[in-house]
């Protein structure tokens, strides 16, 4: 079995005990999962509402802006079920908890990553297909389009996680710092009603402007400029951030901890 395939399997494995952890409380799953999506949709309300008013929001119709909450809560509950450790990794630092991965013969980040699993995230990914049976493009391009949003969302919640999470190696606590919330905060407004400094911002330092702007540049017409950004950003999240934590890795002391991964 080839490399790749085993890492498959481990990574398989891991979310599958996740589930089978959540699923235990069954009532306690449900119930949490359904309120977060309960939550997102009454934002939805309350943006059916403005448009009821104003058919468009410098130049954003109804359903570009149900889109932009399906990219972003799908994105952030994908980032966060199956890769929930990210927004840890600083308290795993600074505590010395990471000894537990390191002695295992596992990729350090990636089995980080996945041994952890938010149940409310699931509730968001939910979220996000509901909406797309309302208002996406319900055509094979359609879906493979959304699929893609959702792919590039995902991996920059995470990896700006890991970015900002890794910094712990240099600077200790990290906890008052950035993190996926704020892109959250950001990302589910239109674009486009940001001015000046603030959208130069989102679009660099915070990138929760390459996560909302994916309906128009990505779901209603792909833009060439604007997606090969996005693709180039996500990869320098991925790959800096990978680095970023590996280089941070070598400084790293061990907390001297004994434990059992559950």
């Amino acid at each position: 079995m080839s490399t790749a395939a085993k890492y498959a399997r481990f990574v398989l494995a891991c979310w599958k005990l996740n589930l089978a952890g959540a699923m235990e409380f069954r009532l306690s799953f449900f119930m949490t999962a359904g309120m977060m999506i309960l939550n997102n949709a009454v934002w939805i309300f309350f943006w059916q509402i403005y448009f009821h008013r104003f058919h468009l929001v410098n130049g954003w119709q109804v359903s570009d802006v149900m889109m932009l909450w399906a990219v972003t809560a799908g994105g952030f509950g994908l980032a966060n079920a199956f890769f929930g450790n990210a927004e840890n990794i600083g308290n795993l630092i600074i505590t010395g908890q990471l000894d537990t991965y390191l002695v295992q013969p596992k990729p350090v980040l990636l089995h980080v990553l996945i041994s952890r699993m938010s149940v409310s995230a699931l509730g968001d990914f939910i979220f996000s297909l509901i909406v797309f049976l309302f208002f996406g493009q319900h055509t094979w391009i359609g879906i493979v389009k959304f699929a893609g949003a959702l792919l590039l969302s995902m991996l920059i919640f995470v990896f700006f996680s890991v970015c900002i999470q890794s910094l712990a190696f240099y600077v200790g606590n990290v906890e008052g710092l950035v993190g996926q919330e704020l892109i959250v905060t950001f990302a589910t407004y239109p674009t486009d009603i940001f001015r000046g400094l603030t959208k130069v911002l989102l679009f660099t330092v915070l990138p929760a402007g390459f996560i909302s702007y994916l309906p128009l540049g990505l779901l209603r017409e792909v833009q060439p400029l604007f997606f090969g950004a996005a693709l180039g950003v996500t990869a320098l999240l991925v790959c800096g951030g990978t680095a970023l934590f590996y280089h941070g890795l070598k400084r790293y002391g061990s907390g001297n901890m004994m434990g059992m991964r559950k």
